[in-house]
């Protein structure tokens, strides 16, 4: 079998699960769970992160013929390649090896990459080398004081990675230095950070694998210019405020940077997967290069899982099927993520650039367009608050919508009365999903049809090896899905279009007449002259 020749809709497993899916109806997840053995079959563990998947519209016929359909699939040849380094990016022409950035040295030497983990291992050395210097007070501004204060200026990846790990490692944080994050071009938001800050302390850190995104450069101009204005300095971006870090040093370089205040990856790195590279240095700084490189071992660990464990006893595989059986069979069109730990309020943002830029795609790896469903809708918020919004949709509303329930059950920065309260909540949610109330004396709008599927996510405290290990879970299951969908994860065309029409919008020779009506009217609209009274 070639990379790109498995039909998912003409494949033994699509069809047997097809008839399955037409009897599932029947069937009651309440009553599935009075299998004394189903609980134990239905639950994997990995380094602190424990899956329990038993509250799901899934009969052990269904989970074998969902395992089958794996195995039919290129996932078990597609996903070696991934690790060896080959090129499964096939509209780039490129490998996929995020793993290979917390991967050990020697692991790497053994798939035959000895020399990318020497280049790995450099750029890991002056993550610990700049970000060490900041946190000890050795990286100086113009004017001779410490860092206090480190702005991240990226957007996608460059931005929602570092975020999500930042505030969800808070208790790590460095005392004395703040970090800072900056991604949309609405000026309100670079202005309104800036306006807080000193600029004497304040380090900028550029983000931006081309250094041509244009939300981050414009945004990257005015602190320069804020710069300039405060502490008087002719080139800013030369100054020790300004670090950047990219796979494009040479457009660095142009912009002012000096190569030496340069942190580097490679093309390769998608933004989506960036936090594990040089684009982590916020992360380092925030809370400290032993607590990024033990984020970087828990990821690594959950790779080692996902690599060799069975596809029955492998996370990242059960919680993909999962969502293809919803997804395909069933008629899902979103998934919501619900963590209860405030310090992941961040995940379900992550997630949704994670699976829908990944999986969000119409054409097979052989370009034929797909007749059946990819990239499901992720969308989420986190508990309590989500039960006094939409779980009201969750409970009664006419839609299938699988939950990942996610807690934490240690945590030394709650107290126990507030934490017994906020797991309990999460429990009750997932058990009154699946139970619903049906009973025949109340009146009909109180009535809960339950058989609600969700997982339950238990990280056994929130540290930087777990977290490592539940964003790589989820990296994984959206990397099985493509595999099965047969469409390429990895690249994303999608993003280019309108930033193209953007830059014909702003051009100073720009021609309208390629505009529609609609568009040539707002346009109009937002340009015609102010009325100055």
């Amino acid at each position: 079998m070639t990379l790109n020749n498995f039909n998912f809709t003409k494949s033994n497993g699509y069809s047997a699960l097809q008839i399955l899916a037409e009897g599932i109806g029947e069937v009651r997840i309440s009553d599935l769970l009075t299998d004394p053995e189903r609980i134990d079959k239905y639950t994997l563990s990995c380094l602190g992160v424990t899956l329990d998947y038993s509250k799901n519209l899934v009969t052990n016929e269904v989970l074998d013929g969902l395992l089958a359909l794996a195995e039919e699939s290129l996932l078990v040849a597609t996903r070696e390649k991934m690790f060896r380094g080959e090129a499964i990016n096939s509209s780039e022409q490129r490998p996929v090896l995020h793993t290979a950035l917390r991967a050990k040295r020697q692991s790497l030497i053994d798939d035959n990459l000895s020399e990318l983990a020497a280049n790995i291992a450099e750029q890991r050395a002056r993550v610990q080398v700049v970000s060490e210097k900041i946190r000890n007070g050795q990286w100086l501004g113009s004017t001779g004081k410490p860092i206090t204060d480190v702005i991240n200026l990226g957007i996608g990846g460059s931005d929602l990675g570092p975020k999500l790990v930042c505030e969800a490692l808070k208790s790590f944080h460095h005392e004395d230095i703040r970090c800072h994050f900056v991604s949309n071009v609405d000026g309100e938001v670079i202005h309104s950070c800036l306006a807080t800050l000193n600029p004497e302390t304040t380090l900028i850190i550029i983000s931006s694998k081309t250094f041509t995104t244009q939300e981050t450069l414009l945004n990257a101009t005015t602190a320069a210019n804020w710069l300039r204005e405060h502490l008087d300095l002719d080139n800013p971006f030369a100054s020790r405020h300004f670090i950047g870090v990219t796979a494009s040093p040479q457009n660095a370089i142009k912009l002012g940077l000096p190569e030496s205040q340069l942190l580097k990856f490679w093309d390769w790195v998608g933004g989506r997967y960036s936090l594990w590279s040089s684009i982590g240095l916020s992360i380092a700084i925030s809370v400290g290069y032993d607590n990024f490189e033990a984020l970087l071992e828990g990821a690594e660990a959950m790779d080692d899982h996902f690599r060799h464990k069975p596809l029955s006893e492998n996370m990242p595989v059960i919680l993909a099927l999962l969502g293809i059986w919803y997804s395909n069979f069933l008629d899902g069109e979103s998934q919501a993520v619900i963590p209860y730990c405030e310090r992941l309020c961040h995940f379900p943002f992550y997630l949704q650039q994670l699976d829908m830029e990944s999986n969000g795609k119409g054409v097979t790896l052989d370009g034929r367009s797909v007749d059946y469903s990819t990239g499901p809708v992720i969308w989420g918020l986190t508990g309590t608050n989500g039960q006094h919004s939409f779980f009201q949709l969750l409970h009664q509303g006419t839609h299938l919508i699988p939950v990942d329930f996610i807690g934490v059950i240690n945590d030394e920065m709650s107290s126990p009365d507030h934490h017994r309260v906020l797991l309990a909540n999460m429990l009750a949610q997932s058990a009154a999903l699946m139970a619903g109330k049906q009973d025949v004396e109340l009146p009909a709008y109180q009535f809960y049809p339950g058989n609600r599927p969700s997982n339950v996510m238990l990280l056994d405290q929130l540290t930087p090896q777990n977290l490592g290990a539940l964003i790589a879970l989820y990296e994984h299951k959206v990397f099985v899905q493509g595999c099965i969908w047969n469409v390429n994860s990895f690249d994303q065309w999608g993003v280019e279009l309108g930033k193209v029409l953007a830059s014909g919008l702003l051009s100073e020779s720009r021609d309208d007449s390629y505009l529609d009506l609609s568009t040539r009217a707002l346009l109009a609209k937002i340009e015609q002259p102010k009325d100055s009274g």
